[in-house]
C-alpha cells in the first residue's frame, strides 16, 4: 500500500480509538530529503513506517511470478478440470525469456493436461523449453481451470530482518522520544499466503528479547494482505508482557 495512504489511515485508527480530534500534523520525511526522517507528527505521536517481506526477496519474486504467469490463467478457464500448477520459489529469474516460456507452458498445458492421469498433488513434470521443474496437481473435485502458485522456501531469517530493519527505523524515532513524543513503528505486510499476525509477532518477539527496541515506544502491524480492508494490530503490551514474565 502506497506509504502516505497507509500513514494518514493509521492516524485515522487512533483518533476514533484513542484520541479524539487527533490528525496529521506534518509529514518530516516530505520537508527534509537529505537525512532520515519519519513520516509524520500526528499531536503526541510520532510515527515511523516500515515494511517486512515474510521471506526474502518476497516481493521482488513476486514481481517475476506475476510478469511471468502474465493472463495464463484467464486464457486457459475454460479447462473442463482443475490443474495447480507449482514453482519453487525461485524458478523465476532474470535473464529468463518470460515471454516465449510463458507460450511454451500454454502449449504443454493445453496438449498434455488432458492426458495426465488424476495423480497425488505436486508430481513433478520437465516442459522443454522451461528452464525448472513444474509440480502439476490435478483433479475432478475443485473449480475447474488453472491455478499458478508457488512452494514457500525454507527460511529462518525473518527475527534477524526484523531486527535490522527496526534498529534503522528505530533511530530515526529516538530523537522525538527524547523530546516527550510516544513513539510508534508502524509495520506492514500484504502477505496473504505466508503471513498472519501471529508468526510476525513471534518473529518480533525472538528479535527483541528484551521488549522493544530503542527508541520505540510502541509496535502495530498493519495488515493490508485484502484490498481496501487494513487490520492495524497493536503489539505493544503483548510484548512487554513476555519481557515482565521473563524478569519475574
Amino acid at each position: 500500500m502506497e506509504n502516505r495512504r497507509l500513514v494518514n489511515e493509521f492516524v485515522e485508527h487512533l483518533q476514533k480509538n484513542r484520541l479524539l480530534n487527533l490528525k496529521v500534523d506534518c509529514y518530516p520525511d516530505d520537508k527534509n530529503r537529505n537525512t532520515p526522517a519519519i513520516d509524520a507528527i500526528a499531536g503526541p505521536f510520532a510515527i515511523e513506517h516500515t515494511s517486512i517481506d515474510t521471506i526474502p526477496d518476497q516481493r521482488l519474486n513476486s514481481n517475476r511470478f506475476t510478469q511471468f504467469i502474465g493472463n495464463l490463467e484467464q486464457e486457459l478457464v475454460f479447462l473442463p478440470f482443475y490443474l495447480g500448477i507449482t514453482f519453487k520459489e525461485d524458478a523465476i529469474t532474470t535473464g529468463q525469456d518470460w515471454k516465449t516460456m510463458r507460450v511454451t507452458l500454454k502449449k504443454w498445458i493445453l496438449e498434455k493436461a488432458p492426458h495426465l492421469l488424476v495423480s497425488k498433488p505436486y508430481t513433478p513434470y520437465t516442459v522443454p523449453g522451461i528452464p525448472f521443474e513444474i509440480y502439476v496437481t490435478k483433479n475432478n473435485d475443485s473449480s475447474a481451470g488453472v491455478r499458478f502458485s508457488r512452494f514457500p522456501p525454507d527460511d529462518n531469517t525473518l527475527p534477524d530482518r526484523i531486527r535490522d530493519l527496526f534498529n534503522e527505523k528505530a533511530a530515526k524515532l529516538l530523537k522525538y522520544q527524547a523530546t516527550g513524543k510516544t513513539t510508534i513503528l508502524l509495520v506492514e505486510n500484504g502477505d496473504i499466503a505466508l503471513m498472519n499476525t501471529w508468526k510476525l509477532f513471534n518473529a518480533i518477539r525472538n528479535a527483541y528479547h528484551e521488549g522493544l527496541p530503542s527508541g520505540v515506544d510502541e509496535i502495530w502491524y498493519a495488515d493490508t494482505s485484502i484490498h481496501d480492508r487494513i487490520n492495524f494490530k497493536d503489539f505493544t503490551s503483548d510484548l512487554l508482557i513476555k519481557v515482565t514474565q521473563v524478569a519475574s
